[in-house]
């Protein structure tokens, strides 16, 4: 005789089946990939809206005052005749307000 249960059982199982790695797969993308992504190009259109002036806080943890900016690298004051040279990725955050223009000069 031909048991039904089964048959009627078997595609259900074969549909959760299915859809259990989906689902896992829409979770990993909707909170991990997708925010890294957004962080991403966040910190993209920082870096390359940085102007003069701006006090800027690196990676390392260095405090400073924008002086010079080219398509590469960022010149941070540090502290009065203390100049360095970033990488633009190396340039962490903002901080603060930006300087007043007579301290740039």
């Amino acid at each position: 005789m031909l048991n039904l249960t089964l048959l009627l059982q078997a595609p259900a199982a074969d549909y959760t089946q299915f859809l259990f790695p989906v689902a896992i797969a829409a979770v990993v993308y909707f909170f991990m990939i997708r925010p890294q992504q957004k962080r991403s190009a966040d910190t993209k259109k920082f870096r390359q809206a940085l102007a003069k002036g701006a006090r800027v806080v690196t990676i390392g943890g260095l405090h400073g005052l924008v002086i010079e900016l080219t398509e590469e690298t960022v010149v941070v004051e540090v502290d009065r005749g203390v100049k360095l040279r970033f990488d633009r990725s190396a340039i962490a955050r903002e901080v603060g307000t930006k300087a007043p223009a007579e301290t740039i000069a």
